[in-house]
């Protein structure tokens, strides 16, 4: 039971990593599919962790995107815009009654605007 947790986890993690890549290149799913010699359901399910990819078609991935293979399963900092405010105000609460680091935060904040 753990192991197919994992595994699970696994290519949920992989599908949004090949669903980011995807989006920052400017590829539709049928686009990159295409690309890659596999049916738009199949990148489909890969990108929602239903499914996974032989070696073969990661590696067409790798080279139509243009990354390394490896960087395919570099997915621990990848995280939808909702992932990322809501991280944002989870950590606010914890520091909101922390006068030194509200002030670090502000400062940050200020600089980038």
């Amino acid at each position: 039971m753990y192991v197919n947790a994992m595994k699970s986890e696994i290519n949920k993690k992989l599908g949004k990593r090949i669903q980011y890549l995807r989006q920052q290149r400017g590829l539709s799913q049928e686009k990159l599919a295409e690309s890659i010699g596999i049916a738009t359901t199949s990148l489909s399910y890969v990108e929602t962790g239903r499914g996974f990819m032989t070696l073969a078609t990661l590696e067409k991935l790798a080279k139509v995107l243009d990354v390394e293979l490896y960087e395919i399963f570099q997915f621990s900092t990848i995280e939808s815009y909702e992932e990322m405010c809501n991280y944002i105000v989870s950590r606010y609460n914890v520091i909101k009654n922390d006068e030194q680091k509200i002030r670090i935060i502000y400062n940050i904040l200020k600089n980038l605007f």
